[in-house]
Protein backbone atom coordinates (compact mmCIF):
# COMPACT_ATOMS: atom_id res chain seq x y z
CA UNK A 1 0.00 0.00 0.00
CA UNK A 2 1.58 3.21 -1.17
CA UNK A 3 0.79 6.95 -1.44
CA UNK A 4 2.17 10.04 -2.73
CA UNK A 5 4.04 11.93 0.09
CA UNK A 6 7.52 10.55 0.68
CA UNK A 7 8.69 8.38 3.75
CA UNK A 8 9.39 11.35 5.12
CA UNK A 9 6.25 12.38 6.21
CA UNK A 10 4.01 11.56 9.05
CA UNK A 11 1.69 8.47 8.95
CA UNK A 12 -0.99 10.51 9.66
CA UNK A 13 -0.54 12.28 6.36
CA UNK A 14 -0.20 9.19 4.39
CA UNK A 15 -3.37 7.80 5.68
CA UNK A 16 -4.88 10.96 5.11
CA UNK A 17 -4.57 11.03 1.13
CA UNK A 18 -5.37 7.61 1.01
CA UNK A 19 -3.55 4.64 0.41
CA UNK A 20 -3.96 1.56 -2.40
CA UNK A 21 -5.50 -0.82 -0.38
CA UNK A 22 -7.56 -0.16 3.11
CA UNK A 23 -5.18 -1.11 6.03
CA UNK A 24 -8.60 -2.72 7.29
CA UNK A 25 -12.22 -2.75 6.29
CA UNK A 26 -15.53 -3.23 8.12
CA UNK A 27 -17.72 -6.23 6.53
CA UNK A 28 -21.11 -6.76 7.46
CA UNK A 29 -21.72 -9.80 6.82
CA UNK A 30 -25.62 -10.01 7.24
CA UNK A 31 -28.22 -7.75 8.57
CA UNK A 32 -29.99 -10.72 10.52
CA UNK A 33 -29.46 -10.61 14.08
CA UNK A 34 -31.24 -12.23 17.34
CA UNK A 35 -31.43 -8.59 19.12
CA UNK A 36 -32.81 -5.40 18.15
CA UNK A 37 -30.24 -3.09 19.88
CA UNK A 38 -31.74 0.28 20.37
CA UNK A 39 -28.43 2.49 19.32
CA UNK A 40 -27.84 -0.46 16.22
CA UNK A 41 -25.39 1.48 13.25
CA UNK A 42 -27.64 -0.23 10.93
CA UNK A 43 -31.28 -0.76 12.00
CA UNK A 44 -29.84 -4.55 12.06
CA UNK A 45 -32.57 -7.16 12.67
CA UNK A 46 -34.19 -9.02 9.47
CA UNK A 47 -31.73 -11.10 6.57
CA UNK A 48 -31.19 -9.27 3.11
CA UNK A 49 -32.85 -12.10 0.83
CA UNK A 50 -29.86 -9.76 -1.73
CA UNK A 51 -26.52 -10.51 0.41
CA UNK A 52 -23.33 -11.97 -1.05
CA UNK A 53 -23.07 -16.07 -1.35
CA UNK A 54 -20.71 -17.97 0.15
CA UNK A 55 -18.58 -18.03 -3.59
CA UNK A 56 -18.98 -14.00 -3.85
CA UNK A 57 -18.10 -13.59 0.00
CA UNK A 58 -14.78 -15.71 -1.37
CA UNK A 59 -14.14 -14.06 -4.15
CA UNK A 60 -14.05 -10.80 -1.99
CA UNK A 61 -11.58 -12.31 0.26
CA UNK A 62 -9.98 -13.39 -2.66
CA UNK A 63 -9.19 -9.44 -3.73
CA UNK A 64 -8.49 -8.80 -0.35
CA UNK A 65 -6.21 -11.58 -0.34
CA UNK A 66 -4.59 -9.54 -4.06
CA UNK A 67 -4.58 -5.78 -2.47
CA UNK A 68 -3.11 -7.25 0.69
CA UNK A 69 -5.36 -6.01 3.14
CA UNK A 70 -4.55 -6.85 6.96
CA UNK A 71 -6.97 -7.38 8.08
CA UNK A 72 -11.14 -7.21 7.99
CA UNK A 73 -13.73 -6.52 10.90
CA UNK A 74 -16.65 -8.38 10.62
CA UNK A 75 -19.51 -7.50 12.40
CA UNK A 76 -23.44 -7.59 11.15
CA UNK A 77 -26.29 -7.85 12.35
CA UNK A 78 -24.94 -11.02 13.85
CA UNK A 79 -22.83 -12.35 12.22
CA UNK A 80 -22.40 -15.76 13.43
CA UNK A 81 -26.10 -16.66 12.74
CA UNK A 82 -24.59 -17.26 9.03
CA UNK A 83 -24.66 -20.57 8.56
CA UNK A 84 -21.35 -20.73 6.27
CA UNK A 85 -19.62 -18.11 8.80
CA UNK A 86 -17.34 -20.21 9.92
CA UNK A 87 -16.36 -21.68 6.32
CA UNK A 88 -15.62 -18.09 4.97
CA UNK A 89 -13.19 -17.17 8.68
CA UNK A 90 -11.75 -20.19 8.04
CA UNK A 91 -11.03 -19.36 4.14
CA UNK A 92 -9.78 -15.73 4.96
CA UNK A 93 -7.12 -17.02 7.64
CA UNK A 94 -5.87 -19.70 4.99
CA UNK A 95 -5.78 -16.71 2.48
CA UNK A 96 -3.45 -14.10 4.49
CA UNK A 97 -6.49 -11.91 5.49
CA UNK A 98 -6.88 -11.69 9.72
CA UNK A 99 -10.22 -11.62 10.97
CA UNK A 100 -11.61 -9.72 13.74
CA UNK A 101 -15.36 -10.54 14.51
CA UNK A 102 -17.84 -8.46 16.72
CA UNK A 103 -20.55 -10.91 18.36
CA UNK A 104 -23.02 -10.56 20.99
CA UNK A 105 -22.11 -14.00 22.23
CA UNK A 106 -25.20 -15.90 21.01
CA UNK A 107 -23.03 -18.89 19.29
CA UNK A 108 -20.01 -18.79 21.23
CA UNK A 109 -20.36 -21.93 23.24
CA UNK A 110 -17.50 -24.25 24.33
CA UNK A 111 -16.87 -25.99 20.52
CA UNK A 112 -17.15 -22.58 18.85
CA UNK A 113 -14.64 -20.88 21.41
CA UNK A 114 -12.03 -24.06 21.03
CA UNK A 115 -12.41 -23.17 17.45
CA UNK A 116 -11.15 -19.59 17.69
CA UNK A 117 -8.61 -20.56 20.17
CA UNK A 118 -7.27 -22.97 17.08
CA UNK A 119 -6.57 -20.11 15.20
CA UNK A 120 -4.27 -17.39 15.60
CA UNK A 121 -4.87 -14.81 12.95
CA UNK A 122 -8.77 -14.47 14.41
CA UNK A 123 -9.57 -12.06 17.21
CA UNK A 124 -12.97 -11.75 18.42
CA UNK A 125 -14.54 -8.94 20.18
CA UNK A 126 -18.08 -9.28 22.41
CA UNK A 127 -20.36 -7.15 22.73
CA UNK A 128 -21.54 -5.46 26.09
CA UNK A 129 -22.87 -2.05 27.26
CA UNK A 130 -23.04 -2.64 31.11
CA UNK A 131 -21.35 -3.83 33.13
CA UNK A 132 -24.54 -4.49 35.09
CA UNK A 133 -27.76 -6.48 33.63
CA UNK A 134 -29.52 -3.53 34.14
CA UNK A 135 -27.92 -1.69 31.94
CA UNK A 136 -26.89 -3.31 29.73
CA UNK A 137 -30.14 -4.97 28.69
CA UNK A 138 -32.19 -2.01 28.61
CA UNK A 139 -30.10 -1.06 25.57
CA UNK A 140 -29.73 -4.21 23.94
CA UNK A 141 -32.63 -6.44 25.44
CA UNK A 142 -33.22 -9.00 27.82
CA UNK A 143 -30.88 -11.61 28.52
CA UNK A 144 -28.58 -10.10 26.02
CA UNK A 145 -26.03 -9.34 29.35
CA UNK A 146 -25.94 -13.29 30.78
CA UNK A 147 -25.27 -14.44 27.26
CA UNK A 148 -22.44 -12.68 26.59
CA UNK A 149 -20.95 -13.28 30.05
CA UNK A 150 -21.37 -17.24 28.64
CA UNK A 151 -19.80 -16.40 25.86
CA UNK A 152 -16.71 -14.90 27.73
CA UNK A 153 -16.66 -17.62 30.09
CA UNK A 154 -16.30 -20.11 27.37
CA UNK A 155 -13.48 -18.46 25.71
CA UNK A 156 -11.57 -18.32 28.98
CA UNK A 157 -11.74 -21.81 29.18
CA UNK A 158 -10.19 -22.03 25.71
CA UNK A 159 -7.46 -19.48 26.46
CA UNK A 160 -8.45 -16.89 24.42
CA UNK A 161 -8.23 -12.96 25.24
CA UNK A 162 -10.81 -11.62 23.76
CA UNK A 163 -11.66 -7.82 23.21
CA UNK A 164 -14.71 -6.87 25.44
CA UNK A 165 -16.38 -3.80 23.00
CA UNK A 166 -18.63 -0.91 24.74
CA UNK A 167 -20.32 1.77 23.44
CA UNK A 168 -20.25 4.55 25.35
CA UNK A 169 -23.90 5.78 26.69
CA UNK A 170 -24.61 8.56 29.52
CA UNK A 171 -25.56 5.04 31.35
CA UNK A 172 -22.84 3.14 30.65
CA UNK A 173 -19.89 5.92 31.51
CA UNK A 174 -20.25 5.71 35.34
CA UNK A 175 -19.53 2.00 34.81
CA UNK A 176 -15.93 2.72 33.00
CA UNK A 177 -14.15 0.98 36.19
CA UNK A 178 -16.49 -1.89 36.49
CA UNK A 179 -15.85 -2.64 32.82
CA UNK A 180 -12.25 -2.63 33.09
CA UNK A 181 -12.71 -5.22 36.21
CA UNK A 182 -14.92 -7.16 33.92
CA UNK A 183 -12.62 -7.37 31.07
CA UNK A 184 -9.40 -8.05 33.59
CA UNK A 185 -11.53 -11.19 35.01
CA UNK A 186 -12.10 -12.62 31.56
CA UNK A 187 -8.59 -12.09 30.66
CA UNK A 188 -10.32 -10.07 28.17
CA UNK A 189 -8.87 -5.81 26.33
CA UNK A 190 -11.31 -3.30 27.11
CA UNK A 191 -12.34 -1.03 23.49
CA UNK A 192 -14.44 1.89 23.99
CA UNK A 193 -16.55 3.06 20.78
CA UNK A 194 -18.42 6.72 20.57
CA UNK A 195 -22.19 6.55 20.28
CA UNK A 196 -23.05 7.78 16.51
CA UNK A 197 -26.58 8.76 15.98
CA UNK A 198 -26.59 5.74 13.07
CA UNK A 199 -29.51 3.46 12.09
CA UNK A 200 -31.57 3.19 15.02
CA UNK A 201 -29.48 5.28 17.04
CA UNK A 202 -30.18 8.27 15.35
CA UNK A 203 -34.09 7.75 17.48
CA UNK A 204 -31.77 7.58 20.83
CA UNK A 205 -29.25 10.14 20.25
CA UNK A 206 -30.65 12.41 22.54
CA UNK A 207 -31.46 10.15 25.58
CA UNK A 208 -27.85 8.49 25.05
CA UNK A 209 -25.35 10.27 23.69
CA UNK A 210 -22.68 10.87 26.99
CA UNK A 211 -23.49 14.67 28.78
CA UNK A 212 -20.83 17.29 28.28
CA UNK A 213 -19.49 16.41 31.97
CA UNK A 214 -19.11 12.71 31.09
CA UNK A 215 -17.30 13.25 27.73
CA UNK A 216 -14.82 15.76 30.10
CA UNK A 217 -14.41 12.66 32.82
CA UNK A 218 -14.09 10.45 29.82
CA UNK A 219 -11.21 11.99 28.05
CA UNK A 220 -9.83 12.04 32.23
CA UNK A 221 -11.01 8.36 32.43
CA UNK A 222 -9.08 7.20 28.83
CA UNK A 223 -5.71 9.73 29.56
CA UNK A 224 -5.18 7.57 32.60
CA UNK A 225 -6.39 4.21 31.32
CA UNK A 226 -5.59 5.03 27.51
CA UNK A 227 -2.12 2.41 27.19
CA UNK A 228 -4.49 -0.56 28.23
CA UNK A 229 -7.60 0.65 26.61
CA UNK A 230 -8.43 0.75 22.84
CA UNK A 231 -10.38 3.10 21.33
CA UNK A 232 -9.36 3.60 17.39
CA UNK A 233 -10.69 6.34 16.41
CA UNK A 234 -13.71 7.00 18.12
CA UNK A 235 -12.52 10.19 20.56
CA UNK A 236 -10.03 11.66 18.53
CA UNK A 237 -12.31 14.65 18.85
CA UNK A 238 -11.60 14.65 22.55
CA UNK A 239 -7.96 15.13 22.05
CA UNK A 240 -9.19 19.56 21.93
CA UNK A 241 -9.22 18.83 25.56
CA UNK A 242 -5.66 19.07 25.26
CA UNK A 243 -3.26 16.04 25.43
CA UNK A 244 -3.87 13.27 22.23
CA UNK A 245 -5.11 10.02 22.81
CA UNK A 246 -4.00 6.81 21.90
CA UNK A 247 -5.51 5.73 18.18
CA UNK A 248 -6.08 7.33 15.18
CA UNK A 249 -6.48 10.90 15.35
CA UNK A 250 -8.36 11.35 12.12
CA UNK A 251 -11.27 10.44 10.01
CA UNK A 252 -9.83 7.47 7.98
CA UNK A 253 -13.73 6.95 5.82
CA UNK A 254 -12.55 6.22 2.18
CA UNK A 255 -8.56 7.01 3.23
CA UNK A 256 -7.17 3.53 5.45
CA UNK A 257 -10.80 2.28 6.11
CA UNK A 258 -14.28 1.15 4.25
CA UNK A 259 -17.47 -0.55 4.65
CA UNK A 260 -18.75 -3.28 2.70
CA UNK A 261 -22.65 -4.52 3.77
CA UNK A 262 -24.03 -7.69 3.11
CA UNK A 263 -25.59 -6.79 -0.53
CA UNK A 264 -21.70 -5.74 -1.59
CA UNK A 265 -22.51 -2.00 -1.06
CA UNK A 266 -19.09 -0.36 -0.49
CA UNK A 267 -19.61 2.78 2.22
CA UNK A 268 -17.17 5.11 3.11
CA UNK A 269 -17.73 5.09 6.54
CA UNK A 270 -18.89 2.19 8.60
CA UNK A 271 -20.74 4.48 10.65
CA UNK A 272 -22.40 6.05 7.93
CA UNK A 273 -24.59 4.38 5.97
CA UNK A 274 -26.45 6.62 3.79
CA UNK A 275 -26.88 6.85 -0.15
CA UNK A 276 -24.56 10.04 -0.11
CA UNK A 277 -21.42 7.62 1.18
CA UNK A 278 -22.39 5.04 -1.26
CA UNK A 279 -18.96 4.45 -3.25
CA UNK A 280 -20.32 1.13 -5.53
CA UNK A 281 -20.68 -2.37 -5.10
CA UNK A 282 -18.24 -5.41 -5.18
CA UNK A 283 -20.77 -7.30 -7.63
CA UNK A 284 -19.25 -4.35 -10.24
CA UNK A 285 -16.75 -4.21 -13.10
CA UNK A 286 -13.01 -4.42 -11.27
CA UNK A 287 -15.12 -5.48 -8.19
CA UNK A 288 -13.89 -3.86 -4.67
CA UNK A 289 -10.53 -2.74 -5.84
CA UNK A 290 -12.14 -0.57 -8.79
CA UNK A 291 -14.47 0.90 -6.17
CA UNK A 292 -11.76 1.46 -3.60
CA UNK A 293 -8.98 3.22 -6.03
CA UNK A 294 -11.63 4.73 -8.92
CA UNK A 295 -14.90 5.85 -6.80
CA UNK A 296 -15.41 9.50 -7.21
CA UNK A 297 -16.18 9.74 -3.68
CA UNK A 298 -13.59 8.19 -2.32
CA UNK A 299 -10.94 10.63 -4.10
CA UNK A 300 -12.60 13.09 -3.39
CA UNK A 301 -12.67 12.37 0.47
CA UNK A 302 -8.44 11.95 -0.22
CA UNK A 303 -8.14 15.85 -1.49
CA UNK A 304 -6.62 17.85 1.05
CA UNK A 305 -9.52 19.00 3.34
CA UNK A 306 -10.00 23.00 4.11
CA UNK A 307 -11.23 22.50 7.22
CA UNK A 308 -14.16 24.44 6.88
CA UNK A 309 -15.46 26.59 9.61
CA UNK A 310 -13.33 24.71 11.90
CA UNK A 311 -9.78 25.36 10.98
CA UNK A 312 -9.64 28.61 12.67
CA UNK A 313 -10.31 26.77 16.13
CA UNK A 314 -7.28 26.35 18.31
CA UNK A 315 -7.95 23.00 18.77
CA UNK A 316 -8.44 22.03 15.22
CA UNK A 317 -5.11 20.30 14.71
CA UNK A 318 -6.39 18.10 17.59
CA UNK A 319 -9.31 17.16 16.87
CA UNK A 320 -9.48 17.56 12.92
CA UNK A 321 -13.42 18.55 13.00
CA UNK A 322 -14.62 15.74 14.48
CA UNK A 323 -16.45 12.96 13.20
CA UNK A 324 -18.37 13.21 9.39
CA UNK A 325 -21.08 10.55 10.53
CA UNK A 326 -21.86 12.34 14.02
CA UNK A 327 -22.74 15.47 12.15
CA UNK A 328 -24.30 14.57 9.20
CA UNK A 329 -26.98 12.65 11.24
CA UNK A 330 -27.17 15.14 13.37
CA UNK A 331 -28.15 17.56 10.49
CA UNK A 332 -24.58 19.66 10.53
CA UNK A 333 -22.46 20.31 7.87
CA UNK A 334 -19.68 18.18 7.25
CA UNK A 335 -16.98 21.27 7.05
CA UNK A 336 -18.61 22.47 10.27
CA UNK A 337 -17.97 21.54 14.07
CA UNK A 338 -18.94 17.78 15.65
CA UNK A 339 -22.21 17.63 17.56
CA UNK A 340 -20.07 16.50 20.46
CA UNK A 341 -17.40 19.99 19.78
CA UNK A 342 -15.92 19.80 23.03
CA UNK A 343 -15.73 23.50 22.89
CA UNK A 344 -19.02 24.15 22.56
CA UNK A 345 -19.64 25.13 19.07
CA UNK A 346 -21.64 21.58 18.17
CA UNK A 347 -23.83 22.38 20.89
CA UNK A 348 -24.29 26.23 19.13
CA UNK A 349 -24.60 24.39 15.42
CA UNK A 350 -27.31 22.09 16.54
CA UNK A 351 -29.24 24.91 18.28
CA UNK A 352 -29.59 26.35 14.47
CA UNK A 353 -30.76 23.03 12.81
CA UNK A 354 -34.57 22.81 12.19
CA UNK A 355 -36.19 20.17 14.17
CA UNK A 356 -36.59 17.26 11.64
CA UNK A 357 -33.93 18.58 8.98
CA UNK A 358 -31.32 15.55 10.06
CA UNK A 359 -31.08 12.92 7.33
CA UNK A 360 -32.67 9.59 7.92
CA UNK A 361 -30.89 6.76 7.59
CA UNK A 362 -31.09 5.37 4.28
CA UNK A 363 -32.11 1.46 5.40
CA UNK A 364 -33.30 -0.26 8.06
CA UNK A 365 -33.68 -4.13 8.58
CA UNK A 366 -35.42 -3.41 12.07
CA UNK A 367 -37.49 -6.80 13.44
CA UNK A 368 -41.35 -6.08 12.63
CA UNK A 369 -42.35 -7.72 16.15
CA UNK A 370 -41.41 -7.56 19.77
CA UNK A 371 -37.89 -8.83 19.92
CA UNK A 372 -35.99 -6.43 22.48
CA UNK A 373 -38.25 -7.60 25.62
CA UNK A 374 -38.43 -11.39 24.55
CA UNK A 375 -36.29 -14.72 24.07
CA UNK A 376 -33.30 -14.57 22.57
CA UNK A 377 -33.66 -17.26 19.37
CA UNK A 378 -30.88 -19.22 18.46
CA UNK A 379 -30.71 -19.90 15.22
CA UNK A 380 -31.92 -17.37 12.29
CA UNK A 381 -31.29 -18.76 9.22
CA UNK A 382 -30.31 -21.23 6.99
CA UNK A 383 -27.44 -21.50 4.26
CA UNK A 384 -28.54 -20.52 0.70
CA UNK A 385 -27.64 -22.20 -2.45
CA UNK A 386 -24.89 -20.76 -4.11
CA UNK A 387 -26.75 -20.32 -7.71
CA UNK A 388 -27.72 -17.16 -8.73
CA UNK A 389 -30.98 -17.92 -9.67
CA UNK A 390 -31.47 -18.00 -6.12
CA UNK A 391 -30.09 -15.89 -4.83
CA UNK A 392 -16.63 -2.13 6.56
CA UNK A 393 -9.07 3.02 12.60
CA UNK A 394 -5.85 1.35 13.80
CA UNK A 395 -6.44 -0.67 16.83
CA UNK A 396 -5.34 -4.48 16.34
CA UNK A 397 -2.97 -3.27 13.69
CA UNK A 398 -0.30 -5.22 15.20
CA UNK A 399 -0.88 -8.42 16.45
CA UNK A 400 -0.57 -8.93 20.17
CA UNK A 401 2.51 -10.08 21.55
CA UNK A 402 0.69 -13.09 23.40
CA UNK A 403 -1.29 -14.21 20.53
CA UNK A 404 1.55 -13.46 16.95
CA UNK A 405 0.01 -14.39 13.68
CA UNK A 406 2.00 -16.99 12.33
CA UNK A 407 2.03 -15.50 8.67
CA UNK A 408 2.38 -11.51 9.46
CA UNK A 409 5.57 -10.07 11.41
CA UNK A 410 4.68 -8.78 14.32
Amino acid sequence: MTSTLPPAVPLVEHFALGLDAPICLTWELTYACNLACSHCLSSSGRRDPRELTTDEAKAVIDELQRMQVFYVNIGGGEPTVRADFWELLDYATAHDVGVKFSTNGIKIDAEAARRIAANSYVDIQISIDGATPDVNDAVRGQGSFDTAVRALEHLAEAGVSPKLSVVCTRHNLPQLDQFKALADRFGAQLRLTRLRPSGRGADVWDDLHPTAQQQRELYAWLVRHGENVLTGDSFFHLAAYGEALPGLNLCGAGRVVCLIDPVGDVYACPFAIADQFLAGNVRSDGGFARVWRESELFLELREPQSGGTCRSCDAYDACRGGCMAAKFFTGLPLDGPDPECVKGFGELALSKVAPGAAPRPSLDHSHKGGVRGGPVPLVLQVRRPDKPCDESPLSGLVPAPSNPSPRRPA
